[in-house]
């Protein structure tokens, strides 16, 4: 069988961390978004300050940067990786309603950082939820993807927008 294949796993099928020994360090980055939908009057009560637990938003960035650094924990066959920059940006979206997430994460390496985007983004959106399930149990969580990677063997990749459901 060519084309593609899953790289965790061995010749015999079984699960297998991925040997990145012989790879060549290269600067990788990656970018993931997320949101947390939320009734109009819980995004407004997040954005007064008035969340009973505190800066819903300035929380769940830490939770983001602190998650990306413990993906290896989190993650079976994730390396454990010297990350060089995690930021998460919160953005409140009124249209939506809710709060959109968005993280990159940068190391200079032998394997991907996306699992560490992806990682910062779902946990940033679990700590929103966690911080405002109070006043509404309804928040859904949804649209956690990759947008962007670089560096490595693989190439580039950029998420394609028109591919998204309209």
């Amino acid at each position: 069988m060519s084309g593609p294949r899953l790289t965790h796993l061995d010749a015999a099928g079984e699960a297998a961390m991925v040997d990145v020994g012989d790879k060549t360090e290269t600067v990788r980055i990656a970018e993931a978004e997320g949101h947390v939908r939320m009734a109009a009057e819980t995004l407004q009560l997040i954005l007064d300050g008035n969340a009973k637990k505190g800066d819903v938003i300035g929380v769940a960035r830490l939770a983001g940067i602190m998650a990306a650094k413990q993906t290896a924990s989190l993650i079976p066959l994730c390396h454990p990786l010297m990350l060089t920059k995690v930021a998460v940006d919160i953005t409140p979206d009124p249209d939506l309603p809710g709060l959109r997430v968005a993280a990159m994460a940068k190391l200079t390496g032998r394997t991907g950082v996306e699992m560490e985007a992806l990682t910062a983004v779902s946990v940033a959106c679990l700590t929103i939820y966690d911080m405002a399930k109070a006043a509404d149990r309804e928040m859904e969580i949804g649209g956690i993807r990759l947008l962007a990677k670089s560096g490595g063997r693989s190439g580039d990749y950029r998420r394609d927008p028109s591919a998204d459901p309209a």
